[in-house]
């Protein structure tokens, strides 16, 4: 009888959130499934998680070595606002968009270098380098919505579709194989969980720690960077707080992802699944017509559960 208890909560803390995603979409279903249940918004909902999903795949990747890099969802606006205004100014989209990735991964290389060469706070830097993007954001864009002669090649990648299927979708897909990838079929993912686990350890077994660390905040720095340029293409202008709202989602989604698969560890598809019970929630009170704040209130609910569910299950709590 014991052991079966032990078995069930052995299950509920590796599959807590599946359920209660799955649970949230049967409540949906339920309430309206002629709106919620369609093809139509099937997509809809993949294509408003791809944006999340690429931010916080790359802040997956600072998780993973014990860090925080609150200044993404800055990188973001600040990559949105810069690929509009090259745009506007007769960049083509493509050079739009690297040249804007290449700046938002340098950002992520100086908040890497300066946390690993000086071994100060990543969550101090971090938040420091995000007020300092902010202010050149601020500068770009006088402080206004950009929208005045966007082209509309510029829209194409965060609007278009392969058939039924947004373009976001299919770049979402292909990032979370990539990542998925990188991190459980990888040296460098090895070395990233080795150092989470212990950068004591991980040093005497000759592991360039401040070397992954700081490719570990690049290429956060890099994903922030193209979900920013994705979402002013999504919706045709670009806002100098565009991404404020991702950072705290993204590591909302992360600490929901800690609860499954690799109990206590940062991990790719439970990162996944973090945004998708993130997504599938706003996505059903919008179709049920629920206002803004009480929207805000749930979120701000769930990511207290999850912190405190992940807490519980990594038998730290006592």
């Amino acid at each position: 009888m014991e052991k079966k208890k032990t078995d069930m909560k052995a299950i509920v803390r590796a599959y807590g959130m599946i359920f209660a995603l799955i649970l949230i979409i049967v409540i949906f279903g339920a309430l309206n499934p002629r709106a919620f249940l369609s093809s139509t918004n099937f997509w809809n909902i993949t294509r408003q998680m791809a944006i999340l999903c690429i931010i916080s795949l790359g802040a997956t990747l600072i998780m993973s070595v014990e860090e925080f890099d609150l200044s993404v969802g800055n990188i973001a606006s600040f990559s949105g606002v810069l690929s509009a205004l090259l745009a506007i100014s007769g960049v083509p989209f493509f050079f739009a968009l690297v040249i804007s990735i290449i700046l938002s991964a340098v950002v992520g290389f100086v908040n890497g270098f300066i946390v690993t060469r000086f071994r100060v706070m990543s969550f101090i830097v971090t938040l420091a380098m995000g007020q300092v993007i902010y202010g050149i954001t601020y500068w770009l864009s006088d402080g206004a919505i950009v929208f005045n002669g966007i082209p509309e090649s510029f829209k194409v990648l965060g609007t278009g579709k392969f058939g039924p299927v947004p373009y976001l979708t299919v770049l979402m897909v292909v990032a979370i194989i990539v990542f998925q990838y990188l991190m459980t079929r990888t040296a460098m993912g090895r070395k990233l969980y080795a150092i989470g686990g212990n950068e004591m350890a991980s040093k005497v077994a000759g592991i360039k720690v401040k070397t992954y660390k700081t490719i570990a905040f690049t290429i956060s720095g890099a994903m922030a960077g193209f979900a920013g340029v994705l979402l002013a293409s999504r919706i045709g202008s670009a806002s100098p707080t565009g991404g404020d709202a991702y950072m705290l989602n993204s590591y909302a989604t992360i600490f929901i992802g800690k609860t499954l698969f690799r109990e206590g560890i940062p991990n790719v598809l439970g990162t996944v699944v973090g945004v998708a019970l993130f997504t599938i929630l706003a996505n059903g009170l919008t179709i049920m017509q629920v206002p803004t704040f009480v929207q805000n209130i749930v979120t701000g609910i769930i990511i207290v559960f999850a912190v405190v569910f992940q807490k519980m299950g990594s038998g730290k709590n006592e």
